[in-house]
């Protein structure tokens, strides 16, 4: 928060503009209930635009670095993609676990391989764990 707000002070509030609500409603269940979370991001024009395609991804469904460089118009962008992608500040509410390698393998996440995998098998996305425990394939 530091990173993205500057020097700031943390409030308890009960529900702050339905966060918890959706991401409960989530976790139990809803792959759909993060979607209307309304966000205000702060990054680089480029990030935003990855940020706001990530959102389009339905739950269930995943695509690949190379496909979202292509649907942003620079299909040669990957790297830049992939770390915008890393750059996520809203991991869940933008859902950049929905994003692997060209060969299905799962790739980068800041909660963890194992977590991006929970996620997308939670979403319903069709996933398998691997016979080594390398790379994560779904």
């Amino acid at each position: 928060l530091t990173r993205h707000l500057g020097e700031h002070e943390l409030r308890e509030a009960k529900d702050p503009a339905g966060a918890a609500t959706r991401l409960a409603n989530y976790l139990a269940g809803d792959a759909r209930a993060l979607e209307a979370q309304p966000i205000r991001l702060l990054g680089t024009p480029f990030q935003q635009r990855v940020w706001q395609a990530l959102r389009t991804i339905a739950p269930g469904t995943t695509t690949t670095y190379g496909a979202l460089a292509e649907h942003l118009g620079d299909p040669r962008a990957v790297r830049a993609v992939a770390a915008a992608n890393g750059a996520n500040p809203l991991p869940l509410f933008v859902p950049c676990h929905r994003v692997i390698a060209a060969d299905g393998t799962l790739w980068g996440y800041a909660g963890g391989l194992p977590m991006k995998a929970w996620l997308l098998r939670h979403e319903g996305a069709g996933f398998r764990p691997p016979a080594d425990q390398g790379r994560l394939e779904l």
